[in-house]
């Protein structure tokens, strides 16, 4: 990993490569995805109505470039991410607070990684905000932003994720954020509001959103398991499965 004293021009051409490397992988899991929703979709539903599809097995995947395990940022003071930096497992998450796979996810599969691996040190989770469904997961995005900067992002993330919720609905109207602001909480309100308006908390969300677009990732959830591209809320067996065989990788 490039260094403070790295020239600038040579750290530039490494995080390109990374990317391009990152986008070769993840589109092309991307381009599986698709097949089969649409192979799924054939019998009258919707696209958002559809389970996502399973990648691969984690045991099946090819060997993972170095280039995408340095996308995980291993920052210690970074509100919106869970784990110990220094876990031989990291796992990216691209989510909208709008998607409700991101929902399921949330709710069903995230405490059971929380209980059997984050909390042994093994596995550090990585929240990229990736809203892609319009102006109300903007605002949703900019919100968890704002209660990060509190040190209460994943209060607000469970908060917002606690119950299935209509999509741009109102749901996330700015009284609304503050009101489950207040509920995860955040204790300053007014510098809660003030972030969430702030240009830094705009460029965060635009850094992880085009990091996402970069990669490849067209919808959400969408994951990066040291590297490993899982797609989709799917069962906890897939995730674990993806976790083991990342720390059985690093030599854990």
């Amino acid at each position: 990993m490039p260094t403070n004293n790295t020239p600038r021009s040579l750290r530039t051409g490494r995080r390109r490569t990374v990317l391009a490397s990152a986008a070769l992988v993840v589109a092309a899991a991307t381009a599986v995805f698709a097949l089969t929703l649409d192979s799924t979709s054939s019998g009258g539903g919707t696209r958002s109505e559809q389970p996502p599809a399973v990648v691969s097995e984690p045991s099946r995947m090819p060997p993972v470039e170095d280039g995408l395990l340095a996308l995980a940022r291993r920052e210690p003071s970074d509100a919106l991410a869970i784990g110990r930096a220094d876990a031989p497992v990291v796992m990216i998450e691209y989510s909208d607070f709008q998607c409700p796979f991101c929902g399921k996810f949330a709710r069903e599969t995230k405490p059971e990684l929380l209980r059997s691996y984050v909390d042994k040190g093994v596995l550090r989770i990585e929240w990229r905000n990736f809203p892609v469904f319009g102006e109300e997961s903007e605002r949703a995005a900019l919100a968890g932003w704002a209660a990060g900067r509190q040190q209460k992002f994943w209060e607000f993330h469970d908060v917002v994720y606690g119950k299935p919720r209509a999509r741009n609905a109102d749901e996330f109207s700015q009284d609304r954020l503050v009101g489950m602001a207040r509920e995860a909480g955040v204790a300053d309100i007014g510098r809660f509001r003030a972030d969430m308006a702030s240009a830094e908390a705009r460029e965060a969300v635009r850094r992880d959103r085009e990091e996402g677009y970069s990669l490849g990732v067209a919808s959400t959830p969408a994951f990066l398991v040291n590297g490993r591209p899982v797609l989709g809320a799917q069962p906890t067996d897939t995730f674990e499965e993806a976790v083991d065989a990342a720390a059985e990788a690093a030599g854990r």
